[in-house]
């Protein structure tokens, strides 16, 4: 009796999993045949995403945070390595495929760069990026299911502003294309990965075999991304239309706004988000991480015991991600990774004020309360 109690035991997690996996290969046939083979591609892509960040522990707040207060580089480096392998391709693919494939370019601006900085803060904060958001709320971090949808809100309202901030001054965008563009791209991430190592603490100048294999796994998605999408790997955007989609579904009259009444949005906002590409990789994302943490134990993580002030500062910290991240043009994945992998000058900027911004949002933590003692 033991033997069979035993067996069924070992046989349920089995079980689980192949359902978790059939779940996946049927939300992805789903919307192939709703939508498309291309869209049903992409949500797989999103999927691998999830799943690489979830399973592999590779993500973007983290990794600055243990630079900035332990001296740790390695995230960092892992961080750089993957854009490095994207920009080897991306951008001599867009640079011969200008029609096709579209890079995350952006021009360097007063509400770019106070957005970025605003954003460093807000990640660490509530210790998720764009993409660490949609993670932390897919493996059932209540702190991250809290975040996402004043993400989502402010994501909406940065864009409903955003002509205003743009008027405050723009430069010209700056790209760095063809080969000469890869060679300029890949000196200047040769010269964060030194600094890094310069400072790093005794003992710490390694990258773990996992942060490696994400490295290379990441790349891989984002360049598929690319090619199936037209355009690079990015978060905000999708989460902004989720949010005015739901304003307009209330009424609101988003005329108003240059952004959101402009022709595309209008277009977008009345199709189904299983046919916008950022949509649907973020929806992969949740999804991906959602099976990683189900995988791993059964998705039960319990609630952290916060003050008040904690839950406050996470909406408020939510919402200022979303906002922004829309003045900054991006978050770590749309700016940062995709910015600088495609060549845009606008994500080299991105990330210096962000890595400021974020240096500020680890010392606010301790006082809104987010710091559990044990």
């Amino acid at each position: 009796m033991t033997d069979v109690i035993t067996a069924n035991r070992r046989l349920g997690p089995g079980v689980e999993r192949s359902v978790l996996i059939l779940l996946a290969l049927a939300a992805a046939l789903a919307v192939a045949a709703t939508a498309g083979a291309h869209y049903g591609l992409l949500l797989v892509i999103g999927l691998g995403f999830g799943i690489t960040l979830e399973g592999l522990r590779f993500g973007f707040a983290g990794p600055w945070r243990a630079m900035i207060v332990r001296r740790e580089p390695a995230g960092l480096l892992a961080q750089l390595v993957s854009i490095a392998i994207v920009a080897v391709f991306a951008i001599p693919l867009i640079t011969a495929n200008s029609t096709e494939l579209l890079g995350a370019h952006a021009p360097v601006g007063v509400a770019m760069l106070g957005g970025a900085f605003v954003f460093g803060a807000a990640m660490q904060v509530v210790l998720g990026c764009g993409s660490g958001t949609l993670v932390n709320a897919g493996s059932g971090n209540p702190v991250g299911v809290l975040a996402l949808p004043f993400f989502a809100i402010g994501s909406f309202a940065g864009a409903y502003h955003l002509t205003w901030w743009t008027e405050l001054g723009t430069a010209p965008v700056v790209v760095f294309d063809g080969f000469d563009g890869v060679a300029v791209t890949l000196v200047g991430l040769a010269l964060v990965a030194a600094v890094a190592l310069l400072v790093a603490a005794p003992g710490t100048r390694w990258i773990p075999r996992r942060l490696w294999l994400a490295a290379g796994l990441l790349a891989a998605l984002a360049l598929a991304n690319l090619v199936v999408a037209g355009q690079p790997w990015g978060v905000v955007y999708g989460l902004g239309l989720w949010a005015a989609k739901g304003a307009g579904a209330l009424g609101a009259d988003l005329s108003a706004s240059a952004f959101w009444s402009a022709p595309t949005n209008v277009e977008r906002m009345s199709q189904s988000i299983l046919t916008d590409v950022t949509s649907l990789t973020n929806l992969g994302i949740i999804g991906g991480a959602f099976l990683v943490a189900a995988w791993r134990h059964g998705f039960t993580q319990p609630i952290p015991e916060l003050p008040l002030r904690a839950w406050a500062a996470t909406v408020v910290a939510g919402f200022l991600l979303g906002y922004s991240s829309r003045l900054a043009f991006g978050c770590n994945v749309g700016a940062f990774f995709s910015g600088v992998s495609t060549g845009s000058l606008h994500g080299w900027a991105w990330f210096v004020m962000a890595f400021g911004g974020a240096w500020c949002g680890i010392r606010l933590r301790p006082a809104l309360g987010l710091e559990v003692r044990r």
